[in-house]
C-alpha cells in the first residue's frame, strides 16, 4: 500500500516512546538499544518510521538519522512540526508560518536527509488560520524540502479545508479498537485515498482480558490481543497504516508479525462491536 507516492508496508514504528521519560523529554537512557531496536525494525520490513520535533526537543530524530542514515533510504521518514515545549509537561500548538519554516529546516539537519518524506502539522493552532498554517508547509513543498503534507489530529472538516489549499497525503489521529473519536475521519480518509495513521493502536484496555471478545478472537487465530486489536485496524480499511510504539525488541516483533493476520468479517465484527 501506498502513503503518497511511496510504497510502505501496512505496519510501521511509532518512535515516540524511543525516550528516558513518561514526558517525552529526554533521549533515552540507553541509546545504544534503541539505535539496535530501529535497525531491527527495518530488518523486520518496517518501511515507515514515525517521529517529531517535539519528541526529546528533536533527540528523536537524531537518534533515528544515527540508526539509520544513510543505510535506510528506502524507509518513509514521517516527522511533525508545529508544537512548542516550555517544559516538560507542555505541549503547546504554534502555527506560525516562520515557526514552522524554522522548524522544517531543524528537522532536515537532525534526520540528515534533504527532504522530508512527510511531513505533518502536529496540531492545528486555534490562533493562527488554518490556511497559514497548510500554506507554510506547501511552500516547503514546493521548495523540494518536504515531499508530502500530513495533518494530524483534525476533523473531517480541516482535512477538507487543507486540501483545498495543497495535496494531503495523511492524517495521523488517536484511534483504536476502544477510542473511535475519529471513526468519520477513518472513513473519509478511506472515501478519499488518503493514508490514515493512527496513534496509540493497541490501547485495549479491559477489552484483553482471559474472558474478553479480543482475547477470544485471537485464541481462534492463533495470536496475543495486542496483535488481534492490530489485525482489526488493518482490517478496517486498506488506508490505516498503525505505528505502534515499543522500547522491547520483542513487543516490536510481536507488533510486526500482525500484518500477517487475516480476520474473517464474523470476527471483525465481534471485535468492532466489542470495542464500542
Amino acid at each position: 500500500m501506498r502513503i503518497g507516492d511511496f510504497e510502505v508496508g501496512r505496519i510501521g514504528f511509532g518512535a515516540m516512546r524511543l525516550a528516558s521519560d513518561g514526558t517525552i523529554w529526554e533521549a533515552p537512557a540507553d541509546r545504544e538499544s534503541a539505535v539496535a531496536l530501529l535497525r531491527r525494525a527495518v530488518e523486520l520490513g518496517v518501511k515507515l518510521v514515525d517521529t517529531a520535533d517535539a519528541y526529546a526537543l528533536g533527540a528523536n530524530e537524531e537518534l533515528i538519522a544515527e540508526a539509520l542514515h544513510p543505510c535506510a533510504d528506502d524507509v518513509v521518514i514521517a516527522t511533525k512540526g508545529g508544537v512548542a515545549r516550555p517544559g516538560p509537561a507542555e505541549w503547546v500548538p504554534l502555527g506560525r508560518p516562520e515557526y514552522l519554516r524554522q522548524q522544517a529546516e531543524l528537522s532536515l539537519r537532525r534526520l540528515r536527509r534533504e527532504v522530508i518524506d512527510l511531513y505533518y502539522l502536529h496540531r492545528v493552532d486555534p490562533q493562527v488560520p488554518l490556511a497559514d498554517q497548510v500554506g507554510a508547509l506547501a511552500e516547503l513543498r514546493k521548495e523540494g524540502k518536504i515531499r508530502h503534507i500530513g495533518l494530524s489530529e483534525v476533523t473531517v472538516g480541516q482535512v477538507e479545508e487543507a486540501r483545498g489549499i495543497a495535496p494531503i497525503a495523511a492524517v495521523q489521529n488517536l484511534y483504536n479498537l476502544t477510542d473511535r473519536t475519529h471513526e468519520a475521519v477513518v472513513d473519509h480518509a478511506d472515501r478519499n485515498g488518503i493514508a490514515f495513521v493512527p496513534f496509540f493502536p493497541i490501547a485495549i484496555g479491559d477489552h484483553a482480558k482471559a474472558d474478553s471478545p479480543v482475547a477470544a478472537v485471537a485464541a481462534e487465530v492463533g495470536a496475543t490481543p495486542a496483535q488481534t486489536a492490530l489485525a482489526w485496524l488493518l482490517h478496517r480499511s486498506p488506508h490505516v497504516f498503525p505505528i505502534p510504539g515499543t522500547t522491547s525488541r520483542a513487543h516490536l516483533e510481536e507488533n510486526v508479525a500482525a500484518a500477517g493476520l487475516t480476520l474473517t468479517e464474523e470476527q471483525f465484527t465481534r471485535l468492532d462491536r466489542a470495542g464500542r
